[in-house]
């Protein structure tokens, strides 16, 4: 037995893996997490690049579903600024965006000023306001809908305060048709405003309050000399959420008005949707798509340019 042990020699220790071997090694296990990114960019690709090519190239065509689809160059564009219909609709979504920018960010920040204070039931107060944006638009419409009815809600609170002068057809009347539906959509996104607002506030040191109160500053002053500057990430934010989804607002519209009466609250994401799905004018739809996001993407561009400068690190 000794014999044979002797023969077979010192036991086989593992060899450490060569120099050139370790880096090979390293990035492959670098790239290891990178494999899991595989299915979710084929699926963002199939359902958000490939469709978002398409349609820009469908822009250019007379499709009207199906196969079939003739090149006819910029004509949908030149339908689409002969469409007065079209132009309304761009000027009511213009209207939204900005309104609703000003007022929803304005009212977002009150509320975020109010509820950061040490007042009783913040937190509470917290949850209400940010309650409505938990529901869905169309629930938010149909609500809204029903508030506005003759003898609903708001015309019995108008009068029993005496405002009975004030009542009218809400959603009938052109003249004010647009601004009801824009007070629904402030009611729905007004909380996800005051929970941006919030967080920048709570990232504001109190040292500064505190240092700007010792020096004599009145809140007005420590508004306007700390908080408005260090809140400047925030508001980049918020007004380009808002911003972003009023100029795609459509949800709404739909439901409480549909775009009437005759095209008083009519958007350009309606019209799109009616160009394409009602009347089969996929091309002409996909014109009308293109053109809202070069909209969009050109107005939040330029609010987040004139935003960010006024950017200031806490």
């Amino acid at each position: 037995m000794s014999t044979a042990l002797a023969t077979r020699g010192p036991a086989a220790t593992p060899q450490a893996p060569s120099g050139a071997s370790r880096p090979r090694a390293r990035r492959r296990h670098r790239l290891v997490p990178q494999w899991f990114l595989i299915p979710a960019l084929v699926l963002y690709v199939i359902v958000v690049v490939y469709p978002s090519i398409a349609g820009g190239l469908y822009a250019f065509t007379d499709w009207r579903g199906g196969n079939a689809a003739t090149f006819t160059g910029m004509d949908n564009f030149r339908k689409l600024l002969a469409d007065q219909a079209a132009v309304a609709s761009l000027r009511n979504t213009l209207v939204i965006a900005v309104t609703l920018t000003i007022v929803q960010s304005g009212l977002g920040l009150l509320l975020a000023l109010a509820l950061n204070s040490a007042i009783r039931a913040r937190n509470l107060l917290r949850t209400l306001f940010f309650a409505p944006m938990m529901m869905p638009p169309v629930i938010v419409g149909l609500l809204w809908q029903y508030v506005y009815t003759p003898d609903g809600p708001l015309d019995t609170a108008m009068n029993a305060l005496g405002l009975s002068g004030l009542v009218q057809s809400w959603l009938g009347n052109s003249s004010v048709a647009l601004w009801s539906v824009i007070a629904s959509v402030i009611w729905h996104h007004v909380g996800m405003s005051m929970v941006i607002f919030l967080a920048g506030l709570q990232g504001i040191p109190d040292e500064l309050y505190e240092a700007a109160s010792i020096d004599g500053a009145t809140k007005l002053r420590q508004f306007f000399a700390i908080t408005w500057p260090l809140l400047g990430q925030a508001i980049t934010i918020a007004t380009a959420l808002t911003m972003t989804s009023s100029l795609k607002l459509f949800d709404q519209v739909f439901i409480m008005t549909g775009g009437g009466p005759g095209v008083s609250t009519q958007t350009l994401s309606l019209i799109m949707y009616r160009e394409a799905f009602v009347y089969g004018e996929y091309g002409y739809g996909s014109a009308i798509a293109l053109v809202l996001t070069m909209i969009v993407a050109f107005i939040v561009f330029i609010q987040m340019s004139i935003t960010r400068r006024g950017e200031v690190d806490a």
